[in-house]
């Protein structure tokens, strides 16, 4: 409502301007002009408000989801892990933060071989033939934890939602399969709603927030990675918030 009547305003001013040049007694017009530069003024400073407020918002808005794509990149890293060493993706943090601290990564090598076809060598009676294989050898292991963060401990707090009201709120986090073609794939999913990382912020603004459907923004009402509905392990934001999704 109120920007339909900033919009309107400058309209409404030049109405009233031709009404007191053509219709208004001489004695009246200096009180009627007084009174027409005060509305100027304060639909002046409503409009510079609704500008500024605009850009704060955005502002703090791009800065808080920047740090929150960050956790939620950590957690699309590690639930990747799991995947590859346990095969499914996990649903509870707690056995989430303990994978990373427990489990390893398996290191591989694969070599091309040939042995042996008994059955073709009896079927050739007698004349040795051979058959190709792919022998994996164990090299050995590296833990998770040095594997994804190194010496930092992120991984600890990397469920927790940066930026919102109380310090123990948690993104939500489901884990599952998604059958296509008659397999069962793992997904996954974490997110948060935007109300939760811009709470201290208009609540017009939020609710305008939510409704963004641009390639340069958001979409939606939440800021997530991962999906239960398809195979997907992006997140929803643009590049211009991070280089990789």
């Amino acid at each position: 409502m109120m920007k339909i009547l900033l919009f309107l305003s400058p309209f409404i001013a030049i109405g009233i301007v031709y009404y007191i040049k053509t219709k208004m007694q001489d004695k009246h017009k200096p009180y009627v002009l007084g009174s027409l530069w005060i509305l100027i003024l304060i639909f002046a400073s409503l409009l510079f408000t609704s500008i500024y407020d605009e850009i704060k918002f955005d502002e703090v808005k791009n800065t808080r989801y920047q740090v929150v794509i960050k956790n939620l990149k950590d957690i699309r890293d590690t639930q990747l892990a799991h995947r590859t060493v346990k095969g499914v993706f996990q649903n509870n943090w707690d056995s989430l933060v303990k994978f990373v601290e427990i489990d390893s990564f398996t290191i591989t090598q694969r070599r091309d071989s040939s042995v042996l076809d008994k059955e073709m060598t009896k079927r050739y009676g007698g004349v040795k033939t051979y058959k190709d294989i792919v022998i994996v050898d164990t090299l050995g292991f590296v833990s998770v934890k040095d594997s994804l963060f190194g010496f930092d401990n992120r991984y600890e707090t990397m469920m927790y939602v940066p930026f919102s009201k109380n310090d123990d709120t948690k993104f939500e986090l489901k884990a599952g399969f998604l059958n296509q073609n008659g397999i069962d794939i793992p997904v996954f999913e974490a997110l948060v709603k935007k109300r939760v990382i811009l709470h201290d912020q208009s609540l017009n603004l939020i609710l305008k927030e939510n409704q963004v459907q641009s390639v340069d923004g958001v979409n939606g009402a939440s800021l997530k990675i991962g999906s239960m509905d398809e195979v997907n392990t992006n997140g929803n934001w643009p590049k211009n918030y991070s280089k990789d999704k």
